[in-house]
């Protein structure tokens, strides 16, 4: 324990552990207040660490957004690649995911203040198209997980139609939304899926 307390691998792991403090807090914050209450000192004193702390991690408010918004979609991609790969993955789970994921306000919200700061920043600007790839191919590969071909067509019908129903929810937040979002989901996964052999396996073709 003495040689791995102080050791590159500790510092190393101490690091990640308070990068991941504060995306969770800044994710909370989020949530609880929207996207105008994500600010530096915001997000350290939700954090519990120093201000000089959390900009040596995220120098600027962009710079905490644009990580807010990885953060937010990769933990989400890598939960779902982990569960195809177990074979854990059914239709109706992603269903269930990809809805409680349009519930959850924070991720809505870190990309409408990335839309909203990107009217005053063209560096946010490049980063929302990057991040849109980004996006879309891990959809892809969780697809893909599922031995289904990654179409590009039906990756962006369903993305649209997921971040519209999680914006179009934040924006009216009652009982009506949420049975809509819901359904949209629904939809949105149907359109993802559908008509797709098996197993991933093509029909085999008639004699």
């Amino acid at each position: 324990w003495y040689i791995y307390q102080y050791s590159p691998a500790m510092r190393r792991d101490t690091a990640i552990d308070v990068r991941t403090s504060i995306l969770e807090s800044a994710l909370t914050l989020l949530a609880d207040h929207g996207v105008s209450k994500l600010t530096q000192p915001g997000v350290a004193r939700a954090a519990g660490i120093r201000q000089s702390h959390l900009t040596y991690y995220f120098p600027t408010r962009a710079d905490l957004l644009k990580a807010t918004a990885l953060y937010s979609i990769e933990s989400m991609i890598g939960m779902l690649s982990r569960r195809a790969l177990d074979g854990k993955l059914s239709p109706e789970l992603l269903t269930q995911i990809a809805s409680e994921m349009v519930g959850d306000k924070r991720r809505a919200r870190v990309v409408l203040g990335l839309v909203v700061t990107s009217d005053e920043d063209r560096e946010i600007k490049t980063f929302l198209r990057d991040f849109v790839d980004r996006v879309r191919a891990g959809i892809g590969r969780v697809v893909e997980l599922l031995g289904l071909p990654a179409d590009p067509d039906r990756i962006a019908l369903f993305h649209t139609l997921v971040v519209g129903a999680a914006v179009l929810h934040i924006a009216r937040d009652n009982a009506a939304s949420r049975r809509e979002s819901a359904a949209m989901v629904r939809f949105a996964v149907e359109q993802l899926l559908q008509d797709q052999p098996e197993g991933g396996k093509k029909p085999a073709p008639e004699a």
